[in-house]
C-alpha cells in the first residue's frame, strides 16, 4: 500500500513539475514570440489589443527598412569587432593571470588575489574612468569598448580556481620532459581548460554584444555605434521620420515605428541567441568546477 502511495506521489510530483516547466517556458518564450510577430505585422493591425499569438497582415517591410539603412551594417560590423576582439583578448588575459595566480610559489599571491577581490566591490567611478580613457586618446575609438574590459576580476578568480584543481603531476611530468612554464601552459593546462575557457568566452561575448552604455559615453559618431546603442537610439525617437535630425531608419507608409523597433531588436539579438547553444555544454561544468575549488 505504501509503495502505491509513493508511486502516486512520484507521478503527481512529475505532473506538477512538468506543468510548472511548461508554464515557465511559455512565460519566458512569449515575449520573444510577441516581438517576432510584431516585427512582421502590418500597420493596420499593429495597435490591436490582446495576445499576439499569430501574425496578421504579414509583411517583411520592417526588415527591409532596417536593412535598407547603412547604419545597421556599420553597427553590425562594430559589434562583431568589439565582440571578437573583446572575447579573444579577455580570454588570453584571464588565462594568463589565472595561470600565474594558481601557482602556489607565486610571490605575494594572496595580496594580489585580495586586490582583485577589492576591485569587484569598488571601482574608480564613471568620471575618473572617462578622464582616463580621454588621457589615453581612446575617446571615439572602438578600442575604448575593448581595452577597459580586458581584465575582469571575477573571470580571473573563477579560472584560477579551475586551474588549481589540476593535479601537480601534470606540470611536474612536463618539467621532467624539459618543458618551460609557457609550454606547460599552452600545451597542457590551456587545452585541458576548454570548459572554463568556453564559460569565460560565453560570458564575455554576451556582455560585449549586449553592452551599449559605454558606447553611448565614449562614442559620438553614429558610424561607430554598436547594435545595442543603435536600438537604444531608435527607441529614444518619438517617431521615425526621414526629416528628423538624428533619425537612423527611414520611415515609409508600409511600416509602423513599432514594427521597425521590433525588427531591429530581433536583428540585434538573433546572432547571440544562435551562438549560445554551441557553448552551453561547457557552461555548467566550467562554472561548477571553477567555483568549488578554493
Amino acid at each position: 500500500m505504501s509503495v502505491s502511495r509513493r508511486s502516486f506521489a512520484a507521478r503527481f510530483f512529475d505532473v506538477c513539475n512538468y506543468g510548472l516547466m511548461v508554464v515557465l517556458a511559455i512565460v519566458f518564450v512569449y515575449p520573444f514570440w510577441n516581438l517576432l510577430m510584431l516585427s512582421v505585422t502590418g500597420p493596420a493591425f499593429i495597435n490591436k489589443l490582446g495576445l499576439r499569438l499569430w501574425v496578421e497582415g504579414f509583411t517583411w517591410a520592417s526588415y527591409k527598412q532596417v536593412f535598407h539603412s547603412d547604419v545597421i551594417y556599420s553597427a553590425f560590423a562594430n559589434t562583431i569587432f568589439r565582440t571578437v576582439f573583446g572575447v579573444v583578448l579577455t580570454v588570453l588575459v584571464t588565462m594568463f593571470a589565472a595561470f600565474a595566480l594558481s601557482r602556489k610559489d607565486l610571490p605575494y599571491r594572496n595580496p594580489i588575489t585580495l586586490f582583485l577581490l577589492f576591485t569587484m566591490f569598488f571601482s574608480g567611478g564613471l568620471i575618473p574612468t572617462y578622464l582616463t580613457m580621454k588621457s589615453y586618446g581612446l575617446i571615439g575609438s572602438l578600442w575604448v569598448l575593448v581595452l577597459p574590459t580586458l581584465a575582469n576580476a571575477w573571470y580571473v578568480i573563477l579560472a584560477r580556481n579551475f586551474l588549481m584543481a589540476f593535479p601537480k603531476e601534470l606540470e611536474e611530468s612536463a618539467h621532467i620532459d624539459g618543458a618551460n612554464p609557457v609550454q606547460v601552459a599552452f600545451r597542457i593546462i590551456f587545452p585541458l581548460s576548454m570548459p572554463i575557457i568556453a564559460v569565460i568566452a560565453l560570458w564575455s561575448g554576451v556582455a560585449h554584444w549586449n553592452a551599449w552604455f559605454d558606447a553611448m559615453i565614449y562614442l559620438r559618431n553614429k558610424n561607430s555605434f554598436v547594435l545595442q546603442l543603435l536600438v537604444q537610439k531608435i527607441f529614444q525617437q518619438e517617431r521615425i521620420d526621414p526629416t528628423t535630425t538624428g533619425t537612423f531608419i527611414t520611415m515609409t507608409e508600409e511600416v509602423s515605428s513599432q514594427s521597425v523597433k521590433a525588427a531591429t531588436i530581433i536583428v540585434a539579438i538573433t546572432p547571440i541567441i544562435a551562438f549560445y547553444p554551441f557553448l552551453q555544454k561547457y557552461f555548467v561544468k566550467g562554472v561548477m568546477i571553477g567555483s568549488l575549488k578554493g
